[in-house]
């Protein structure tokens, strides 16, 4: 990294994060303009491509696939400052890192990703790993999950989504789908619960009602409006609260495996900062990703506000907003992209076949292909677990960018035959 060609605590370009968002604003910005000043925060020192950790879980895909050393992905002229950010001043133009230090930026660009609440399901942080107590949103976790899912004879298995705003949404029923579907193959019953503080199966109806027929197919129970409060790895048991006011109430269930998803929030340095909303996510507008009091600071990806399912997808599509946005400020203009809200969310209901859910702002039904999107499709499968990982290492994270194919088509309320 060449970081004597600036001083070290001003850079015209500061971008929080190197995760998906990050690195993709950070190599896009430098294909733009070669000599741009662009410095990135970043305290941890690997990268993952973390949408195949379901694949993982489920016996997919090897986890040493899934990652790559952060130094590496950045272009070579991109300082690389390894920190952590406490606080934000933005008046003066500068965020404050965990060494005192601060750092003046002309434009801020956060992506600073989401925080996974372990501790607020109390008893969860001491069992995982153990006790049959699982979860694909941690990488060291995924291996795990598919050795409880080989040894799962029989008994109960529980899956679980929180109350708050998680990165991929569809991720807690993708992992009971795989385990379902090796179940299923090995010609063992179990019986397969998905606990959901949500009241659907998922937040567009139109995709829902199609996964309710796959959760039919394999004779999973849905459970809704459940949120889980606690668990007891020993005792193999999981308590969930439901219910609203005077009528809430617990129930605790036993399970053989369980598989946790952690609520999540935006990390802390935002949500208890002067740039966050009230719900504690980084304000942006949600079509410039422009932040809606500071003029010079733009935000993307799983820390802000915009009302989108928080999917790599989303990010594909917020990257070269940002990007034009930026550049032309710099050039003294004003915001001349647009986000519309799309995210996508491949969801494998099967070892074969994913149900690949596209959707901009709204929940407009908008898939890339004219092909109805509630029907599973081994094509999708070679998307997920093929193509769209060069696409992340070789284009996305590489700045490079595709035209956007996605556009809103209406299809037969009837639903089509679906099998998993």
């Amino acid at each position: 990294m060449n970081e004597a060609a600036t001083p070290q605590n001003r850079h015209t370009v500061v971008i929080i994060g190197a995760g998906t968002a990050g690195v993709s604003v950070a190599a896009a910005l430098r294909r733009s303009l070669p000599r741009l000043d662009i410095a990135v925060v970043e305290p941890s020192r690997e990268h993952y491509y973390q949408p195949a950790w379901t694949l993982v879980g489920g016996g997919q895909y090897a986890l040493e696939k899934t990652r790559r050393d952060v130094a590496g992905l950045l272009p070579e002229s991109v300082r690389l400052i390894a920190a952590e950010v406490v606080s934000f001043a933005p008046d003066d133009n500068e965020i404050i890192l965990n060494d005192g230090s601060r750092l003046h930026y002309q434009f801020l660009v956060v992506a600073a990703g989401i925080q996974l609440n372990w501790a607020a399901i109390e008893g969860l942080p001491e069992t995982l790993g153990k006790n049959g107590v699982s979860s694909n949103y941690r990488s060291d976790l995924a291996p795990y999950t598919w050795e409880c899912i080989q040894n799962l004879k029989a008994g109960t298995a529980v899956f679980t989504q929180p109350d708050t705003p998680i990165k991929c949404a569809g991720a807690p029923q993708k992992a009971l789908y795989l385990a379902a579907d090796y179940l299923r193959r090995q010609g063992r019953k179990a019986d397969l619960r998905f606990y959901t503080a949500a009241g659907a199966m998922f937040g567009v109806p139109f995709y829902s009602r199609a996964l309710d027929q796959v959760m039919a197919g394999y004779e999973a129970t849905p459970v809704f409006s459940h949120k889980l409060l606690a668990v007891d790895g020993a005792a193999r048991t999981a308590t969930f609260e439901t219910g609203s006011g005077e009528e809430k109430r617990q129930e605790v269930v036993r399970f053989d495996f369980l598989h946790v998803v952690p609520p999540q929030s935006a990390p802390d340095f935002i949500r208890n900062s002067v740039l966050a909303d009230a719900a504690g996510w980084l304000e942006v507008d949600k079509s410039s990703l422009q932040h809606t009091r500071h003029a010079n600071i733009f935000g993307l990806g799983d820390c802000t506000s915009t009302p989108n399912s928080k999917t790599a997808a989303a990010v594909k599509s917020q990257v070269p907003v940002v990007v034009g946005n930026v550049l032309s400020a710099l050039q003294g203009g004003g915001n001349v992209l647009e986000y519309d809200g799309y995210a996508a969310c491949p969801l494998t209901t099967s070892a074969g076949k994913v149900l690949l859910a596209e959707f901009c702002y709204g929940g407009a039904v908008s898939p890339s292909l004219p092909l109805d999107p509630r029907v599973p499709r081994r094509l999708y499968w070679w998307l997920k677990k093929r193509l769209l990982p060069y696409f992340y290492w070789n284009v996305l994270i590489r700045g490079k960018t595709l035209k956007q194919t996605h556009k809103q088509r209406s299809f037969p309320d009837t639903l089509p035959s679906i099998q998993p």
